[in-house]
């Protein structure tokens, strides 16, 4: 499934967003495990303490520090401190469309395979609650999926958001999520 997946990421152009110096550079990881012959992505539900998004499904991931030599070494880290998954532990595959967010983040998202499964998890509890491990199959079920009607500009749009549980994973990572999984269609 990793191979497949690879090839897909590389077929994938990303759509990018154009930089705005009044967004903060942020990455994520969106970290796929292999258990039982099918792939399960790995989400986190952040806490009341954390600075944005509380309470919200998120991917693994947080703003660029200036020590970070690239963003990709961002959602890297960041991984490693909020879940303990060590780099090391990560193959990269690819990325997916980069999005901003209305919390004022440019968001480059990242697809990394963990190398070994099952692992420790060392989660920071002053960032994450508790972690959500998805089968993808779950995701591409069509009664998980539900339909975020908003008006945006006058506009009605439909964003895609997922239930899992008694949790919403709606938003930003949802829209990953959404783009992620197309890349996974062709895989398929």
């Amino acid at each position: 499934m990793k191979e497949p997946l690879r090839n897909a990421l590389s077929r994938h152009r990303p759509v990018t967003v154009e930089r705005d110096p009044d967004l903060w550079p942020a990455a994520v990881l969106a970290l796929i495990y292999e258990s039982r012959g099918q792939p399960h992505l790995v989400f986190q539900k952040r806490t009341d303490k954390v600075d944005t998004h509380k309470g919200q499904i998120s991917f693994p991931g947080g703003g660029r520090d200036p020590g970070d030599e690239h963003l990709i070494h961002t959602a890297l880290r960041e991984t490693h401190e909020e879940i303990g998954v060590h780099p090391d532990d990560i193959e990269v595959l690819g990325e997916i469309d980069h999005i901003r967010t209305i919390s004022g983040f440019h968001v480059t998202p990242y697809v990394g395979w963990m190398r070994r499964f099952p692992y420790e998890w060392v989660i920071s509890h002053d960032e994450v609650a508790y972690l959500l491990e998805v089968p993808l199959d779950h995701l591409l079920h069509p009664d998980n999926f539900v339909a975020d009607r908003r008006v945006i500009d006058g506009n009605e749009i439909v964003i895609p958001s997922y239930r899992f549980g008694d949790d919403l994973i709606w938003g930003a990572t949802a829209r990953m999520v959404s783009n992620l999984l197309e890349v996974w269609s062709t895989v398929r």
